[in-house]
């Protein structure tokens, strides 16, 4: 018995009322779907849980187009369980109280479980996500959540532990021509009666802007089939459907964390190629240009810091660039200083000097100011001892004085440990020549 609670939740339709090419091509079976081999290829242990019909409940995280719904889909066909589905874009904790209900009488009287297909679950919050945890516990049903986010980040622990996530790829681009190949193909489902001819390349082509997506493919298929002249489906067709290239770019999900997190490791890495390219993924995917700047002067003290001291004022020019000049022009600054951060000399020895010192300060080391270093703006503190001995250091020879300025167990800490890179290396040279300068003084001192 298959159930479908919420027939107009756009997560699953009859195929038979469906105008969508996407839903009518949706595979009924583990056999017709195309890629995720890894999942659900022979002997694979998701596979052999769902031919055994020994399935718990899972979540499947992948990115859009990768077939989510259609592997729960066919997985409901396949055990012949009876399967519940709503979006929780459109649902809430009421529509949730419901479709148990209904799974609970689908067992208890009919004696069959139920999946409990949720899409988008990452889009529930915590209330609602701890509305499935008591029936997941009683067996109530099977549920399997979809997502395009880091489950780790999106749902909540106790749900994670009753579930088992599985990741889904994005197709390849053989897998998307695939799919293209069998809507074209197909009378029942597809344009099959129509004999549509796509033009040399262009399925190809389709393919290679879907970035891993089979629903967008399908989407440009199903239009071109219904604007084409003379069964013809040109390049030029297809471009101006398209408009402009697609791009899978979400500014508030994960793909903008792995984008920023790739343009930052590349400039870290020294490779402006590498980073160019990632800055133009963001670009030409609306990220927001300040975002970026941010995370560049970041970067300038982070990984560069004293090694190229000008880095962090390149990085504070080129926002101010942008700020003044907007898009496009000042996407030129975004990407001067993308270039320069990846080609200077790079540096974390600031930012590992103010990690070991946060850390210090967590572990409870945090003795009081030594006397000597405090001011002392009254009588009174003067005769408490506040600054008695301080050494006033242009008073001595190169400016630097012997005198301890950490307290307590602290007096010989050493935290900043410059590198030979770049600038710092003459940092390191001064530093260690004023060292031994203090250190023949106060030699000279006890003799």
């Amino acid at each position: 018995m298959q159930i479908n609670l919420f027939k107009n939740d756009g997560v699953l339709s009859d195929k038979k009322e469906s105008y969508t090419l996407a839903d009518r091509m949706r595979p009924t079976s583990l056999d017709d779907i195309v890629g995720q081999s890894h999942l659900i290829g022979k002997g694979k242990p998701l596979r052999d849980a769902i031919d055994k019909e020994k399935l718990s409940s899972m979540i499947l995280w992948g990115p859009p187009g990768s077939g989510k719904t259609t592997l729960a889909y066919a997985i409901s066909k396949t055990t012949k369980m009876g399967f519940l589905s709503f979006s929780a874009v459109l649902s809430g904790i009421n529509e949730i109280k419901t479709v148990i209900k209904q799974s609970e009488q689908n067992l208890y009287v009919q004696g069959q479980q139920s999946i409990l297909f949720v899409d988008e679950i990452h889009r529930f919050n915590k209330l609602q996500q701890d509305a499935f945890l008591p029936f997941l516990e009683k067996g109530v049903i099977i549920l399997i959540g979809a997502t395009t986010e880091n489950p780790s980040f999106e749902l909540i622990s106790p749900l994670l532990s009753r579930t088992q996530v599985f990741i889904l790829k994005p197709l390849q681009e053989e897998h998307i021509i695939t799919i293209m190949i069998r809507a074209l193909d197909s009378k029942e489902h597809g344009f099959g009666g129509q004999n549509l001819e796509p033009d040399k390349g262009v399925l190809e082509y389709i393919a290679s802007l879907s970035g891993g997506d089979a629903r967008y493919a399908l989407n440009i298929i199903e239009f071109s089939a219904k604007t084409c002249k003379d069964k013809k489906i040109t390049m030029e067709l297809v471009n101006n459907i398209l408009q402009r290239e697609h791009f899978l770019y979400d500014k508030s999900g994960e793909e903008h964390y792995n984008l920023i997190s790739a343009l930052h490791k590349c400039m870290r890495d020294s490779d402006p190629d590498a980073a160019l390219y990632w800055l133009g993924r963001m670009l030409e995917g609306g990220e927001d240009r300040l975002y970026i700047a941010r995370r560049m002067v970041r970067f300038a003290a982070e990984d560069i810091g004293l090694a190229d001291p000008q880095a962090l004022q390149v990085a504070l020019s080129a926002k101010d660039a942008y700020h003044f000049l907007g898009t496009p022009e000042g996407e030129i600054a975004l990407a001067e200083v993308a270039i320069y951060l990846s080609c200077a000399p790079k540096s974390n020895s600031v930012y590992t000097a103010l990690s070991n010192v946060t850390n210090d300060i967590k572990k409870g080391l945090t003795p009081p100011v030594p006397l000597h270093l405090r001011n002392a703006p009254t009588k009174l503190m003067k005769e408490a001892g506040y600054s008695k001995g301080y050494k006033y250091a242009h008073n001595y020879d190169g400016n630097i004085v012997n005198q301890s300025h950490l307290p307590g167990k602290l007096k010989n800490k050493r935290y900043y440990i410059p590198t030979e890179n770049g600038r710092e290396l003459k940092i390191k040279e001064r530093l260690e020549r004023w060292r031994k300068v203090l250190g023949d003084r106060e030699r000279g001192e006890k003799k």
